[in-house]
């Protein structure tokens, strides 16, 4: 049995080459984040992936990242998943702000604790705490018994709804995952024992 969950964050965004907060905002992928999907494709084509299901998020960078890896395994056509549960955190108020401007606005300490502390919420917005709320149920009743009855699985979201994920799954601390930080483009590949314990890990970075 495969049993093979792979997580890969959506390639460079045009908001991330602005450096802004992006968060539900729905920019989409710039050339490098294009070129960053189809890299990862070839990466799993070059280990001889194949794919049963995939999952992604309900924005579009997540989405064509999803695709471009579909597309460089040679599977175009594979059932794929989309649901909010696996969007980006929620940065409210901070939502398409330059991140120099809002430390400006609000102070460096206070943008710091924003976006590195694990349950203190912009305003407006989510914790990652608050994201994990939302994600690992998902996870947990839709993904992982599909990891777990063999198949290999994609799931292309986002740095935050992913580190939820992986705090779970690499049995991190809660100031552990605030160092934690997914490159874009780049896939994490899971292989599970039969009990859901990781029997191994790979970054294809």
């Amino acid at each position: 049995m495969e049993r093979t969950l792979v997580l890969a964050r959506h390639g460079q965004s045009e908001w991330n080459l602005k450096n802004l907060f992006t968060g539900w905002k729905d920019p989409d992928l710039t050339e490098q984040g294009t070129a960053e999907a189809i890299a990862a494709g070839k990466k799993l084509n070059d280990m001889g992936m194949k794919f049963d299901v995939a999952f992604t998020s309900d924005l579009q960078r997540a989405q064509k990242t999803c695709q471009h890896i579909l597309d460089g395994v040679g599977q175009s056509d594979l059932t794929t998943y989309r649901d909010l549960a696996l969007n980006e955190r929620d940065y409210g108020d901070l939502s398409g702000l330059n991140k120099d401007d809002a430390r400006k606005k609000w102070g460096e300490e206070q943008v710091h604790i924003w976006r590195r502390s694990y349950d203190v919420p912009p305003p407006g917005g989510e914790s990652l705490k608050d994201t994990a709320a939302r994600t690992l149920p998902y996870f947990i009743t839709d993904i992982l018994p599909q990891v777990m009855a063999g198949k290999s699985v994609l799931c292309a979201a986002h740095g935050n709804s992913l580190r939820s994920i992986v705090m779970v799954l690499d049995r991190l601390t809660k100031e552990e995952i605030l160092e934690v930080n997914l490159g874009t483009g780049v896939p994490i590949v899971y292989k599970f024992n039969a009990d859901t314990t990781i029997a191994s890990k790979e970054i294809l970075g």
